[in-house]
Protein backbone atom coordinates (compact mmCIF):
# COMPACT_ATOMS: atom_id res chain seq x y z
CA UNK A 1 0.00 0.00 0.00
CA UNK A 2 3.02 2.28 -0.15
CA UNK A 3 1.95 3.75 -3.50
CA UNK A 4 -1.55 4.42 -2.18
CA UNK A 5 -0.26 6.42 0.77
CA UNK A 6 2.13 8.36 -1.46
CA UNK A 7 -0.63 9.30 -3.92
CA UNK A 8 -3.04 10.34 -1.15
CA UNK A 9 -0.37 12.42 0.55
CA UNK A 10 0.29 14.27 -2.70
CA UNK A 11 -3.39 14.69 -3.59
CA UNK A 12 -4.03 16.21 -0.17
CA UNK A 13 -1.70 19.07 -1.15
CA UNK A 14 -3.02 19.75 -4.67
CA UNK A 15 -4.16 23.39 -4.79
CA UNK A 16 -7.75 23.90 -5.98
CA UNK A 17 -9.03 27.46 -6.23
CA UNK A 18 -12.25 27.10 -8.22
CA UNK A 19 -15.17 26.89 -5.74
CA UNK A 20 -17.17 24.47 -7.90
CA UNK A 21 -14.25 22.06 -7.96
CA UNK A 22 -13.67 22.32 -4.23
CA UNK A 23 -17.37 21.64 -3.60
CA UNK A 24 -17.27 18.64 -5.93
CA UNK A 25 -14.24 17.22 -4.12
CA UNK A 26 -15.89 17.72 -0.72
CA UNK A 27 -19.13 16.09 -1.91
CA UNK A 28 -17.32 13.08 -3.42
CA UNK A 29 -15.14 12.65 -0.34
CA UNK A 30 -18.19 12.66 1.93
CA UNK A 31 -20.10 10.31 -0.39
CA UNK A 32 -17.31 7.73 -0.60
CA UNK A 33 -15.89 8.04 2.92
CA UNK A 34 -19.01 7.43 4.91
CA UNK A 35 -21.97 9.66 4.25
CA UNK A 36 -25.12 10.41 6.17
CA UNK A 37 -26.49 9.04 9.44
CA UNK A 38 -29.58 9.78 11.50
CA UNK A 39 -28.94 10.56 15.17
CA UNK A 40 -31.65 11.93 17.44
CA UNK A 41 -33.84 12.79 14.49
CA UNK A 42 -31.21 14.91 12.77
CA UNK A 43 -28.87 14.22 9.86
CA UNK A 44 -25.24 13.69 10.80
CA UNK A 45 -22.55 13.95 8.14
CA UNK A 46 -19.54 11.79 8.85
CA UNK A 47 -16.47 10.85 6.83
CA UNK A 48 -13.91 8.23 7.86
CA UNK A 49 -10.54 8.55 6.13
CA UNK A 50 -7.27 6.64 6.37
CA UNK A 51 -4.90 9.63 6.19
CA UNK A 52 -4.76 12.64 8.45
CA UNK A 53 -3.83 14.90 5.53
CA UNK A 54 -7.02 14.00 3.63
CA UNK A 55 -9.13 14.54 6.75
CA UNK A 56 -7.59 17.94 7.42
CA UNK A 57 -8.08 18.93 3.77
CA UNK A 58 -11.76 17.99 3.98
CA UNK A 59 -12.26 19.83 7.29
CA UNK A 60 -10.58 22.98 5.94
CA UNK A 61 -12.66 22.92 2.74
CA UNK A 62 -15.90 22.55 4.71
CA UNK A 63 -15.00 25.57 6.86
CA UNK A 64 -13.86 27.70 3.90
CA UNK A 65 -16.75 26.91 1.55
CA UNK A 66 -19.69 26.48 3.90
CA UNK A 67 -18.58 28.12 7.13
CA UNK A 68 -19.19 25.01 9.27
CA UNK A 69 -16.86 23.82 12.02
CA UNK A 70 -16.56 20.05 12.13
CA UNK A 71 -15.35 17.58 14.72
CA UNK A 72 -12.04 15.86 14.11
CA UNK A 73 -11.57 12.47 15.78
CA UNK A 74 -8.55 10.16 15.59
CA UNK A 75 -9.26 6.45 16.11
CA UNK A 76 -6.12 4.38 16.67
CA UNK A 77 -5.81 0.81 15.46
CA UNK A 78 -6.98 -1.91 17.83
CA UNK A 79 -8.38 -5.41 17.53
CA UNK A 80 -9.90 -5.97 14.08
CA UNK A 81 -9.38 -2.36 13.04
CA UNK A 82 -6.13 -2.07 11.14
CA UNK A 83 -4.45 1.30 10.87
CA UNK A 84 -5.36 4.64 12.35
CA UNK A 85 -8.58 6.22 11.07
CA UNK A 86 -9.51 9.90 10.96
CA UNK A 87 -13.13 10.98 11.31
CA UNK A 88 -14.62 14.32 10.26
CA UNK A 89 -18.12 14.74 11.69
CA UNK A 90 -20.85 17.40 11.60
CA UNK A 91 -23.85 16.99 13.87
CA UNK A 92 -25.53 20.39 14.29
CA UNK A 93 -24.99 21.58 10.71
CA UNK A 94 -25.06 18.13 9.07
CA UNK A 95 -28.35 18.56 7.21
CA UNK A 96 -27.39 21.99 5.88
CA UNK A 97 -24.04 20.67 4.62
CA UNK A 98 -25.75 17.65 3.06
CA UNK A 99 -28.15 19.90 1.13
CA UNK A 100 -25.45 22.30 -0.03
CA UNK A 101 -23.18 19.50 -1.25
CA UNK A 102 -26.05 17.70 -2.99
CA UNK A 103 -25.88 14.59 -0.82
CA UNK A 104 -29.65 14.90 -0.23
CA UNK A 105 -32.26 16.18 -2.68
CA UNK A 106 -34.98 18.80 -2.17
CA UNK A 107 -37.18 16.24 -0.41
CA UNK A 108 -34.45 15.28 2.01
CA UNK A 109 -33.76 11.91 0.38
CA UNK A 110 -30.12 10.69 0.17
CA UNK A 111 -28.57 10.71 -3.29
CA UNK A 112 -27.75 7.14 -4.35
CA UNK A 113 -25.11 7.98 -6.96
CA UNK A 114 -23.12 11.20 -7.08
CA UNK A 115 -24.53 14.71 -6.59
CA UNK A 116 -26.02 16.24 -9.74
CA UNK A 117 -23.40 19.00 -9.77
CA UNK A 118 -20.67 16.39 -10.29
CA UNK A 119 -22.60 14.28 -12.79
CA UNK A 120 -23.44 17.26 -15.00
CA UNK A 121 -20.28 19.29 -14.32
CA UNK A 122 -17.36 20.01 -16.63
CA UNK A 123 -14.11 18.12 -16.91
CA UNK A 124 -12.50 19.96 -14.00
CA UNK A 125 -15.47 19.01 -11.81
CA UNK A 126 -15.13 15.36 -12.88
CA UNK A 127 -11.46 15.49 -11.92
CA UNK A 128 -12.34 16.96 -8.52
CA UNK A 129 -14.95 14.26 -7.97
CA UNK A 130 -12.42 11.54 -8.74
CA UNK A 131 -9.85 13.18 -6.46
CA UNK A 132 -12.33 13.23 -3.59
CA UNK A 133 -13.37 9.61 -4.22
CA UNK A 134 -9.75 8.44 -4.28
CA UNK A 135 -8.86 10.34 -1.11
CA UNK A 136 -11.85 8.71 0.54
CA UNK A 137 -11.54 5.10 -0.55
CA UNK A 138 -8.93 4.71 -3.30
CA UNK A 139 -5.93 2.46 -3.71
CA UNK A 140 -3.09 2.05 -6.19
CA UNK A 141 -1.20 -1.23 -6.42
CA UNK A 142 2.40 -1.59 -7.48
CA UNK A 143 3.04 -1.87 -11.24
CA UNK A 144 3.01 -5.45 -12.46
CA UNK A 145 0.75 -8.14 -13.80
CA UNK A 146 -2.12 -7.23 -11.42
CA UNK A 147 -1.62 -3.44 -11.28
CA UNK A 148 -4.80 -1.48 -10.66
CA UNK A 149 -6.14 1.87 -9.55
CA UNK A 150 -9.27 1.17 -7.56
CA UNK A 151 -11.98 3.00 -5.64
CA UNK A 152 -14.33 1.20 -3.26
CA UNK A 153 -17.84 2.58 -3.70
CA UNK A 154 -20.85 2.89 -1.35
CA UNK A 155 -23.16 1.37 -3.97
CA UNK A 156 -23.57 0.41 -7.61
CA UNK A 157 -25.08 3.79 -8.53
CA UNK A 158 -22.04 5.64 -7.17
CA UNK A 159 -19.76 3.21 -9.02
CA UNK A 160 -21.53 3.81 -12.35
CA UNK A 161 -21.41 7.58 -11.79
CA UNK A 162 -17.67 7.41 -11.15
CA UNK A 163 -17.18 5.31 -14.31
CA UNK A 164 -19.10 7.99 -16.23
CA UNK A 165 -16.86 10.73 -14.82
CA UNK A 166 -13.77 8.78 -15.93
CA UNK A 167 -15.27 8.31 -19.39
CA UNK A 168 -15.74 12.08 -19.73
CA UNK A 169 -12.01 12.39 -19.01
CA UNK A 170 -11.23 9.90 -21.77
CA UNK A 171 -10.15 7.19 -19.32
CA UNK A 172 -11.54 3.65 -19.40
CA UNK A 173 -12.74 2.42 -16.00
CA UNK A 174 -14.95 -0.53 -15.11
CA UNK A 175 -17.47 -1.05 -12.32
CA UNK A 176 -17.41 -4.48 -10.72
CA UNK A 177 -18.73 -6.19 -7.62
CA UNK A 178 -16.27 -8.21 -5.55
CA UNK A 179 -17.59 -10.18 -2.56
CA UNK A 180 -20.61 -7.91 -2.30
CA UNK A 181 -18.59 -4.67 -2.51
CA UNK A 182 -18.89 -2.34 -5.49
CA UNK A 183 -15.62 -1.10 -6.93
CA UNK A 184 -14.40 0.98 -9.84
CA UNK A 185 -11.15 -0.31 -11.35
CA UNK A 186 -8.64 1.04 -13.87
CA UNK A 187 -6.20 -1.69 -14.94
CA UNK A 188 -4.48 -0.39 -18.06
CA UNK A 189 -1.09 1.11 -17.21
CA UNK A 190 -1.46 4.07 -19.58
CA UNK A 191 -4.97 4.78 -18.25
CA UNK A 192 -3.66 4.76 -14.66
CA UNK A 193 -0.91 7.18 -15.66
CA UNK A 194 -3.48 9.44 -17.35
CA UNK A 195 -5.69 9.49 -14.26
CA UNK A 196 -2.78 10.27 -11.93
CA UNK A 197 -1.86 13.15 -14.22
CA UNK A 198 -5.43 14.44 -14.22
CA UNK A 199 -5.67 14.28 -10.45
CA UNK A 200 -2.43 16.22 -10.01
CA UNK A 201 -0.31 13.40 -8.53
CA UNK A 202 2.70 14.19 -10.72
CA UNK A 203 5.44 13.10 -8.31
CA UNK A 204 3.61 9.87 -7.55
CA UNK A 205 3.23 9.28 -11.28
CA UNK A 206 7.00 9.59 -11.78
CA UNK A 207 7.64 7.09 -8.98
CA UNK A 208 4.98 4.71 -10.31
CA UNK A 209 6.28 4.90 -13.88
CA UNK A 210 9.85 4.30 -12.68
CA UNK A 211 8.76 1.14 -10.89
CA UNK A 212 6.69 0.11 -13.89
CA UNK A 213 9.64 0.47 -16.28
CA UNK A 214 11.99 -1.29 -13.85
CA UNK A 215 9.59 -4.19 -13.52
CA UNK A 216 9.11 -4.47 -17.29
CA UNK A 217 12.88 -4.45 -17.86
CA UNK A 218 13.37 -7.10 -15.17
CA UNK A 219 10.58 -9.26 -16.62
CA UNK A 220 12.05 -8.91 -20.11
CA UNK A 221 15.51 -9.84 -18.84
CA UNK A 222 14.09 -12.88 -17.04
CA UNK A 223 12.26 -14.00 -20.18
CA UNK A 224 15.42 -13.69 -22.25
CA UNK A 225 17.48 -15.52 -19.63
CA UNK A 226 14.92 -18.33 -19.45
CA UNK A 227 14.78 -18.48 -23.24
CA UNK A 228 18.57 -18.68 -23.52
CA UNK A 229 18.75 -21.26 -20.75
CA UNK A 230 16.09 -23.39 -22.46
CA UNK A 231 17.94 -23.15 -25.76
CA UNK A 232 21.19 -24.21 -24.13
CA UNK A 233 19.53 -27.20 -22.49
CA UNK A 234 17.83 -28.14 -25.74
CA UNK A 235 21.08 -27.87 -27.68
CA UNK A 236 22.92 -29.95 -25.10
CA UNK A 237 20.29 -32.71 -25.21
CA UNK A 238 20.31 -32.63 -29.03
CA UNK A 239 24.11 -33.01 -29.06
CA UNK A 240 23.94 -35.96 -26.66
CA UNK A 241 21.24 -37.58 -28.79
CA UNK A 242 23.27 -37.05 -31.98
CA UNK A 243 26.35 -38.55 -30.32
CA UNK A 244 24.38 -41.61 -29.18
CA UNK A 245 23.01 -42.21 -32.69
CA UNK A 246 26.41 -41.77 -34.33
CA UNK A 247 27.98 -44.17 -31.84
CA UNK A 248 25.32 -46.78 -32.64
CA UNK A 249 25.79 -46.18 -36.40
CA UNK A 250 29.52 -46.90 -36.15
CA UNK A 251 28.74 -50.11 -34.25
CA UNK A 252 26.27 -51.26 -36.91
CA UNK A 253 28.48 -50.48 -39.92
CA UNK A 254 31.80 -51.58 -38.41
CA UNK A 255 34.58 -51.39 -40.98
CA UNK A 256 32.13 -51.28 -43.87
CA UNK A 257 31.76 -47.50 -43.87
CA UNK A 258 32.99 -44.82 -46.29
CA UNK A 259 35.97 -42.91 -44.87
CA UNK A 260 34.41 -39.42 -45.23
CA UNK A 261 31.31 -40.50 -43.29
CA UNK A 262 33.45 -42.22 -40.65
CA UNK A 263 35.55 -39.05 -40.12
CA UNK A 264 32.42 -36.92 -39.68
CA UNK A 265 31.01 -39.44 -37.20
CA UNK A 266 34.21 -39.56 -35.16
CA UNK A 267 34.34 -35.77 -35.04
CA UNK A 268 30.82 -35.80 -33.59
CA UNK A 269 31.77 -38.35 -30.93
CA UNK A 270 34.99 -36.61 -29.94
CA UNK A 271 33.36 -33.16 -29.71
CA UNK A 272 29.87 -33.82 -28.34
CA UNK A 273 29.23 -30.22 -27.23
CA UNK A 274 30.49 -28.60 -30.43
CA UNK A 275 28.17 -27.04 -32.97
CA UNK A 276 28.05 -28.21 -36.59
CA UNK A 277 29.92 -25.08 -37.60
CA UNK A 278 32.66 -25.85 -35.06
CA UNK A 279 32.86 -29.46 -36.30
CA UNK A 280 33.35 -28.13 -39.83
CA UNK A 281 36.30 -26.04 -38.67
CA UNK A 282 37.87 -29.07 -36.97
CA UNK A 283 37.69 -31.12 -40.18
CA UNK A 284 40.68 -31.27 -42.54
CA UNK A 285 40.14 -29.57 -44.88
CA UNK A 286 37.46 -27.35 -43.22
CA UNK A 287 33.84 -28.00 -44.17
CA UNK A 288 30.69 -25.94 -43.99
CA UNK A 289 28.15 -26.82 -41.30
CA UNK A 290 25.76 -27.99 -44.03
CA UNK A 291 28.40 -30.38 -45.38
CA UNK A 292 29.00 -31.81 -41.90
CA UNK A 293 25.28 -32.15 -41.26
CA UNK A 294 24.82 -33.89 -44.60
CA UNK A 295 27.59 -36.44 -43.94
CA UNK A 296 26.25 -37.26 -40.46
CA UNK A 297 22.75 -37.56 -41.88
CA UNK A 298 23.99 -40.03 -44.57
CA UNK A 299 25.93 -41.96 -41.95
CA UNK A 300 22.79 -42.44 -39.83
CA UNK A 301 20.62 -43.28 -42.85
CA UNK A 302 23.14 -45.88 -44.08
CA UNK A 303 23.35 -47.46 -40.61
CA UNK A 304 19.54 -47.56 -40.21
CA UNK A 305 19.21 -49.21 -43.63
CA UNK A 306 21.82 -51.85 -42.71
CA UNK A 307 20.10 -52.45 -39.33
CA UNK A 308 16.78 -53.02 -41.08
CA UNK A 309 18.42 -55.55 -43.41
CA UNK A 310 19.99 -57.38 -40.47
CA UNK A 311 16.86 -57.16 -38.31
CA UNK A 312 18.61 -55.40 -35.44
CA UNK A 313 17.81 -52.13 -33.59
CA UNK A 314 18.72 -48.97 -35.51
CA UNK A 315 20.53 -45.83 -34.48
CA UNK A 316 17.71 -44.68 -32.15
CA UNK A 317 17.97 -47.77 -29.98
CA UNK A 318 20.08 -46.01 -27.34
CA UNK A 319 17.97 -42.82 -27.16
CA UNK A 320 15.97 -42.03 -24.05
CA UNK A 321 12.39 -40.70 -24.18
CA UNK A 322 13.68 -37.25 -23.19
CA UNK A 323 16.11 -37.26 -26.15
CA UNK A 324 13.35 -38.36 -28.56
CA UNK A 325 10.94 -35.64 -27.32
CA UNK A 326 13.61 -32.93 -27.60
CA UNK A 327 14.62 -34.12 -31.07
CA UNK A 328 10.99 -33.85 -32.23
Amino acid sequence: MAMTQQVKAELATVPVTKPACRRAEVAATLRFAGGLHLAGGRIVVEAELDTGAAARRLRTAIADLFGFNSEFVVVTSSGLRRGTRYIVRLIRDGESLARQTGLIDNRGRPVRGLPAAIVSGGLDVSVAGWRGAFLAHGSLTEPGRSMAMEVTCPGSEAALALVGAARRLGIAAKAREVRGVDRVVIRDGDAIAAMLTRLGAHQSLLAWEERRIRREVRASANRLANFDDANLRRSARAAVAAGARVERALEILGDDIPDHLKVAGLLRLENKQASLEELGQLHTPPLTKDAVAGRIRRLLATADKRAAELGIPGTEANLSREMLDDRD
